[in-house]
């Protein structure tokens, strides 16, 4: 196949989205979806380097045994803001709200949302309750971690919790809304030609995570409003002392927060389909088994909360029931996988950096779903609760699958969203330490885990200190990771040559219009003949 020219800018018959009207009124009250996605891009940013730093200093307390920088109060007040900011207001809204919300209705052929006016809605709920919650960890300090767990966070904390826990229970508003939106445009939106079984795998990903998030989020917030009552009124709910039980806090937040990670790792699915078929020019092997996986993963989401909960003390039956669920969810996982193989097997590879970005996801993923297995299991996760194990497990599928997606789909789509192309040379070399960086950071807390250390402990023995110097050399070099493409990214803008609609040579219908498309998507309804993933 003929290499797409990517010099060739061709201009759309209307305006760019980008040049429509460039004043603060023309942004802050936009309707245009393009243009929210890049007030969500810019917003979860500014939180992604804030949770950046917070872990920066953790890794730096953590190079010597000795708590030495410091306090233990300070370090839980840290990686609290850590994994505050980082999952409630950077993985959960990071591939939906920015590349979903650009994309999902250019990849149905619609001219925008089907509520524009809740989608620009669910930005405002979405910053004002994220400064509200940075303004409670960072004034008054929160020490609970970013789970809230009772009866700790509802009696004994003495930080703001309850401020914290508002703000959160505010963002819930808008996941609710942009899920009802994926779900709405998806249905109703869709050009015609356009059937089910001829959805990007990337428009199926957002829609499931839709249908989570409007399923699941209210379970959520109802918790965190509990939490609030009995801090504030002393009604007892999850305090045994008036009555409560602390083991429904847990059931309650888990049955919302592991479909949660879905919400950050299905999107992430749906990105990695879009870049492995485009730079292998192959379709998807299996594509119908790939959408059923999708689906299946979101339902089975719904059904292994109880394994965060082997060792509190749930039922030991419920335990068995929720091993054999959760060994079950990675059958889906599995497939996936085996078939974004099977469509590079004979490809055309071209390493550009968005396709080192997806190979990375599926290393790093594949490492972080093995893992799983063994949390899993029963008797094993006995020895591996709470432990270094847990923190390096989650960090491969949210930071090695999620992370790594998110910047692959913004590489691959970057012509797209500015109509610039950026630097080969430096977004391979900031893939590349990404993935080493990433390795090095988070691997030895495999083995730091599997010889006992526990997680969120700011003083350790002297034997753990090597494993602890490497991973934060590591941290070093996956920050300088995460920096470059801020680096060239915003430097392309200025002075980036000009893309075409198509440089990639891609099959999807947001490659058929220009780079950056006019305001209302297309200049003309693009009809669609011909199956997904065209490139044979």
């Amino acid at each position: 196949m003929k290499e797409p020219d990517l010099s060739l800018p061709q201009k759309p018959a209307s305006p760019s989205y980008l040049h429509a009207d460039w004043t603060l009124r023309g942004w802050f009250c936009t309707r245009d979806h393009k243009r929210i996605a890049w007030l969500y891009a810019l917003s979860i940013t500014a939180f992604f380097f804030l949770g950046g730093v917070a872990a920066l200093l953790m890794r730096l307390e953590l190079i010597t045994p000795a708590g030495d920088l410091f306090s233990a109060g300070m370090y839980n007040r840290l990686f609290s803001l850590h994994g505050i900011v980082m999952v409630w207001f950077f993985l959960i809204p990071s591939i939906p709200a920015t590349l979903g919300n650009f994309l999902l209705p250019m990849m149905v052929g619609a001219r925008d949302m089907a509520f524009p006016r809740l989608n620009l809605l669910s930005w405002y709920i979405y910053t004002l309750g994220g400064l509200f919650t940075l303004a409670a960890v960072i004034a008054g300090g929160v020490d609970t971690g970013w789970t809230f767990y009772t009866p700790y966070a509802s009696l004994f904390s003495n930080s703001a919790v309850l401020a914290a826990a508002v703000g959160v229970f505010v963002v819930g508003f808008s996941s609710i809304l942009t899920g009802l939106n994926f779900i709405v445009t998806t249905h109703t939106m869709r050009v015609p030609g356009l059937n089910w079984f001829r959805l990007p795998l990337f428009v199926w990903a957002n829609y499931a995570t839709g249908m989570i998030m409007v399923l699941a989020t209210p379970v959520l917030s109802i918790t965190l409003l509990l939490i609030a009552v009995e801090r504030s009124l002393g009604i007892g709910i999850f305090d045994p002392a008036l009555g409560g039980d602390p083991l429904l806090f847990q059931h309650l937040f888990w049955f919302y927060s592991h479909p949660a990670v879905y919400i950050m790792i299905l999107p992430a699915m749906g990105v990695v389909s879009e870049i492995v078929a485009c730079f292998a020019r192959n379709p998807i092997f299996g594509y119908k088994g790939m959408v059923v996986s999708i689906i299946a993963i979101a339902l089975f989401g719904f059904v292994v909360w109880g394994h965060h909960m082997f060792v509190s003390g749930q039922s030991l039956y419920a335990g068995i029931l929720f091993s054999l669920f959760s060994f079950l969810v990675a059958v889906p996982s599995a497939i996936k996988t085996l078939n974004w193989t099977a469509t590079l097997f004979r490809g055309d590879v071209r390493l550009t950096a968005p396709m080192i970005y997806a190979l990375s996801f599926l290393g790093l993923f594949t490492i972080g779903g093995l893992t799983g297995i063994f949390l899993a299991a029963l008797a094993l996760d006995v020895h591996l609760h709470d432990t270094y194990f847990v923190t390096a497990h989650f960090h491969y599928i949210m930071v090695g699958g999620a992370v790594t997606a998110y910047l692959g789909g913004l590489h691959f789509w970057w012509p797209k969203l500015t109509g610039r192309l950026y630097s080969q040379v430096w977004s391979k070399v900031a893939a590349l330490a990404l993935f080493i960086g990433f390795n090095l950071t988070f691997y030895p807390q495999f083995l730091l885990g599997y010889g006992g250390m526990p997680r969120r402990y700011h003083e350790y023995p002297e034997a753990f200190q090597v494993l602890h110097v490497l991973s934060t050399t590591g941290s070093g070099v996956l920050a300088m990771g995460y920096l470059l493409p801020l680096v060239y990214l915003s430097y392309s803008l200025v002075r980036g040559r000009r893309a075409g609609p198509n440089p990639w040579g891609a099959t999807g219908l947001e490659w058929r219009t220009g780079s950056p498309p006019p305001t209302h998507n297309f200049d003309t309804p693009p009809d669609v003949h011909n199956k997904p993933y065209a490139y044979r």
